[in-house]
């Protein structure tokens, strides 16, 4: 089984976290859909500050990696 942890100390993310994307941008992180198939990377969603509604990216973009438990 994988979860999702930061890339920087491999500690876990949970809904409710605030996160940086490597653009600076801030939010929270508000759901994380698992990878589909081998190659897929999930996606996780996160409602920046400033604005309305959830934005979907791939983990990297918020520093974070899928590993094994």
């Amino acid at each position: 089984m994988q979860q999702l942890v930061y890339e920087k100390n491999n500690q876990p993310l949970k809904i409710g976290d605030t996160v940086t994307t490597f653009r600076g941008e801030t939010g929270v992180l508000k759901g994380i859909g698992n990878p589909r198939h081998a190659g897929s990377a999930g996606r996780v969603y996160v409602e920046l500050t400033g604005n309305n509604g959830s934005q979907e990216f791939f983990p990297s973009v918020v520093g974070a990696k899928w590993a094994d438990l």
